[in-house]
């Protein structure tokens, strides 16, 4: 039987040559193979609900829930660019502030009842006039209307449900550029808050609004969301901003050319974060990714602040 083997596979040390060949063809094969899944895993966006949900008050929580797929921006954008109005045009009318509907829904008179006192409600205020100030945008507080519903509080679920169609319709005030904000506990449904993008007004104007986390105000107690970041950040999407991460490290992206490409959304504050290969880091500053509140300390970019007067000019009717 040695003979034959012998005569096979020629001499032994042949044998270990092509022994030694062979495993060093396998490790090439295999470095490669490594080396194409971790550029994949780079590329390839996450699905939204997969990496949505992080620790806030000791409650597991989705840090946001206004979720937009690739395809529908695809289409989205295709409307916007054909429509597109020039923020700077007088065929849009000049932006006073926005008025901001404050809705206060809890359960009973107390503040973990969801009574949100007024002094923190004007320092949502203040907060989101500071984060946009180099804007041109400006918030103004027009009516704070206090509501006792002990199902809405509690029970509130994600856009689109009908318990929060329900709370919208009958409570919603004004037009396109008036924004309604709507505080409850997301006691069943953990989340932080979603937003309505300004692109989906005409089609459903009754649910053109932003619902948050009641505790989630500044002063509030979902630390580490208790600095008023959340409704900053849903506001970026009710004035047409996507998500620094949208789309992952392919173009397009959020639509914006000057935040850099992000593989999925960054929580607490990981300083030099780069999920996406040849750019700059990762935009973990911007009010638009899911970092801790006391995190999002960058302005808006030049693009996203481009892009946000044109969508409010395009589809809300008003220029700053």
């Amino acid at each position: 039987m040695r003979a034959k083997l012998e005569y096979i596979h020629g001499s032994p040390s042949l044998c270990n040559e092509f022994r030694l060949s062979t495993l060093v063809a396998a490790l090439v094969i295999f470095y490669a193979m490594l080396r194409n899944s971790a550029a994949t895993a780079f590329a390839t966006p996450l699905e939204p609900n997969s990496f949505a949900r992080v620790l806030a008050g000791n409650i597991t929580r989705s840090r946001c829930d206004t979720l937009i797929s690739d395809e529908r921006i695809l289409a989205v954008e295709q409307h916007f660019a054909a429509n597109k109005v020039d923020p700077s045009s007088s065929s849009a009318a000049a932006a006073a502030p926005i008025n901001i509907y404050f809705h206060v829904i809890r359960e009973d008179a107390t503040l973990v009842g969801g009574n949100v006192p007024d002094s923190q409600i004007q320092a949502q205020i203040d907060v989101m006039n500071e984060a946009y100030a180099g804007t041109g945008l400006t918030w103004t507080l027009a009516e704070v209307n206090r509501v006792d519903n002990a199902n809405w509080f509690n029970n509130m679920g994600g856009p689109g449900t009908s318990i929060s169609r329900e709370m919208q319709v009958a409570l919603r005030k004004g037009g396109a550029a008036d924004l309604n904000v709507y505080t409850v506990a997301f006691t069943n449904s953990g989340l932080l808050g979603y937003a309505a993008f300004p692109f989906d007004y005409q089609n459903d104007p009754d649910i053109d609004g932003i619902v948050i986390l009641y505790s989630s105000v500044p002063g509030g107690t979902t630390v580490p969301y208790d600095l008023g970041a959340t409704l900053i950040h849903e506001a970026g999407h009710w004035v047409g901003l996507y998500h620094t991460f949208q789309g992952g490290c392919t173009a397009p992206g959020d639509s914006v050319d000057d935040t850099p490409p992000e593989s999925s959304p960054a929580f607490g504050c990981p300083v030099g974060r780069d999920t996406c290969r040849g750019g700059e880091v990762d935009p973990i500053h911007n009010y638009m990714d899911y970092t801790d509140d006391s995190c999002m300390t960058d302005p808006f970019t030049p693009g996203q602040v481009e892009r946000l007067k044109a969508m409010m000019a395009t589809y809300r009717d008003v220029t700053f």
